[in-house]
């Protein structure tokens, strides 16, 4: 495997910005690139982006700067095929951007961090989901707008019969409004998707990993169903907070994204013990309406 480095200390944008461009290389020689919020604290939040998205999106941006604010570095970074990074785009690739975390967790902790949570935004979500439940060694864990049952949304991206034509054609290339191909989904990474079973990869987190789900009441994308489906079925160590009126890219509603997922951290990483009361399973808390 390849051993993940790091790039010179460039600073983003202004000269007094505590930010700083991070290249690291993945386990397939591919360098991902990402902002280190520095807060000169060694405490570290990794924050990820969701399908064909960035480090740049709203919410991963607004996350990472609450953090730094607060006292708490953060690091927001593209996967491998997405943004700044190396490699193509892959429909599915779960595990594999897992492993895209994996590399920049190790990273950081060769440089001495400790890594406070990770915070996953839509496939994101997912992702730090399956990596916790790989891995192992992430005390908090946020999934925003993540995906429980993965067969939904499929024919939305692919239409009708969308199984048939692929088995058939090989592939299927999804388009814009425009017409124009946005990405192609092969067979194989079609059934990467639908092989990844959410279900099971969260009954494998460590109960003593305090896992948060946060869920817009108005998201088009992923419905709430699947947020709610989350305080279901997975285990007691689970909270479920839906912002009333949010999309899925909390457009509105930024301020109460960043105040539940900053309270849900530092409340859950004293020490890195766990002697807050659990939430009870299933627990649903909507927080007072936006200010926005």
């Amino acid at each position: 495997m390849s051993r993940p480095s790091e790039s010179g200390d460039e600073r983003v944008h202004n000269p007094g910005s505590q930010k700083r461009r991070v290249i690291i290389q993945n386990y397939h020689g591919e360098k991902l690139v990402g902002i280190l919020h520095d807060a000169r604290s060694t405490q570290l939040v990794i924050v990820c982006h969701g399908l064909q998205s960035s480090k740049e999106r709203i919410p991963m941006v607004n996350l990472a700067a609450a953090l730094e604010k607060d006292g708490i570095s953060a690091f927001r970074f593209d996967f491998a095929g997405n943004g700044e990074s190396e490699g193509s785009f892959r429909y599915g690739n779960y595990y594999r951007e897992a492993d895209d975390l994996r590399a920049v967790v190790q990273h950081f902790r060769d440089e001495k961090y400790v890594i406070t949570a990770i915070i996953g935004h839509s496939k994101g979500g997912n992702v730090v989901l399956l990596y916790a439940s790989k891995y192992k060694d992430v005390n908090v864990v946020v999934n925003i707008s993540g995906r429980f049952n993965l067969v939904r949304g499929i024919e939305d991206r692919l239409g009708k019969n969308f199984m048939q034509r692929i088995k058939r054609d090989g592939f299927i290339d999804v388009k814009n409004r425009r017409g124009n191909i946005m990405y192609r989904v092969t067979e194989e990474s079609l059934m990467d998707r639908l092989s990844t079973i959410t279900h099971t990869c969260c009954l494998l987190i460590p109960q003593d990993c305090r896992v948060l789900t946060v869920h817009g009441s108005k998201d088009q994308t992923v419905p709430t169903e699947d947020a709610l489906d989350f305080a279901k079925f997975i285990i007691c160590n689970h909270e479920v907070r839906i912002v009333e009126g949010a999309d899925h890219e909390y457009t509105c509603h930024q301020d109460d994204l960043v105040r539940i997922v900053l309270e849900f951290i530092k409340a859950h990483n004293h020490k890195h013990t766990f002697a807050y009361k659990q939430s009870p399973l299933g627990r649903v808390d909507k927080p007072p309406h936006s200010r926005l």
